[in-house]
């Protein structure tokens, strides 16, 4: 993994090196001997090269001197200066010694570049963790956005057969008390009615008496009233309330109508029931 980074450092360092040595020795050549040239091309290269190596050591240690990569950049700035000026005073190809010119500078860039990978490294087992931990992230978002989908679906699917069921309902409601409206329509219209007012008077008034339960049951046959001997309504009203008082509590109506019977009184069934409702 390293050797992605540490080749095209080491490459560019080499290229570098060679290209300063030489213009070093052709540029200083012409101005003195070519060996104080060569020595002068190898101390630049020799300096960059040995700062080099130390940032390299105190990398491999776990650590970092902030003076060494100073003096680095120094050395490496040099030899890009010593390249610019033999550009600059060149009589022919200016612009392409220019172009190689930053080669020094690419070169520690490299290096820069290799060191942060080197301190970013991972080993294998590390990166086969993340890698673990980022599938099983990806496996639980994928099933989260299935479950969501689902319960969606379902939740759409829910909400429809409401909403259908809702709109049966609300139809069948709307055409039942239609119908309802129709039948209070003509109970109301059959009401108002000329002929039917009267009969339907007694059952639809506010007020109504107090109607007792009909009696079930053998009952001794009623023999048939003179007209000379019925009683007034007064008679019968006194008669009736003697009856109902004559025992504590008050007789019910059964009561006193058997009593009224046995006593040897007459009176029809509806005159005694009148009665009965004007004393109680």
């Amino acid at each position: 993994m390293n050797a992605k980074t540490a080749l095209p450092a080491v490459a560019m360092t080499a290229v570098s090196m060679v290209l300063t040595l030489a213009v070093v020795v052709m540029w200083l050549g012409a101005a003195m001997p070519w060996l104080i040239a060569l020595v002068v091309g190898i101390g630049i290269d020799g300096g960059w090269l040995a700062t080099l190596a130390y940032e390299r050591r105190l990398a491999a240690q776990g650590d970092h001197s902030p003076t060494m990569t100073a003096v680095g950049w120094s050395f490496g700035l040099l030899a890009t200066g010593v390249l610019v000026a033999h550009a600059l005073t060149a009589d022919h190809s200016t612009g392409a010694w220019l172009a190689v010119a930053w080669l020094p500078l690419a070169a520690k860039a490299l290096w820069l570049v290799h060191s942060l990978w080197e301190h970013t490294a991972l080993t294998p087992s590390a990166i086969g963790a993340i890698r673990s931990i980022q599938q099983d992230a990806r496996d639980e978002a994928a099933v989260a956005r299935a479950r969501l989908r689902a319960e969606a679906s379902t939740e759409e699917t829910r909400l429809t057969a409401v909403t259908q069921a809702g709109a049966r309902v609300a139809r069948v409601q709307a055409h039942t008390a239609a119908t309802l409206a129709g039948a209070w329509a003509t109970l109301e219209k059959a009401r108002a009615g000329e002929d039917t007012g009267r009969a339907l008077t007694s059952v639809t008034t506010r007020v109504t008496p107090r109607w007792e339960l009909p009696v079930w049951g053998p009952t001794e046959p009623v023999p048939a009233l003179e007209a000379g001997l019925a009683l007034t309504d007064a008679q019968l009203d006194a008669l009736v309330d003697e009856l109902r008082h004559s025992q504590t509590p008050a007789l019910s109506y059964r009561e006193m109508a058997v009593r009224f019977r046995t006593a040897g009184h007459s009176a029809s069934e509806v005159r005694l029931r009148q009665a009965w409702k004007r004393v109680a």
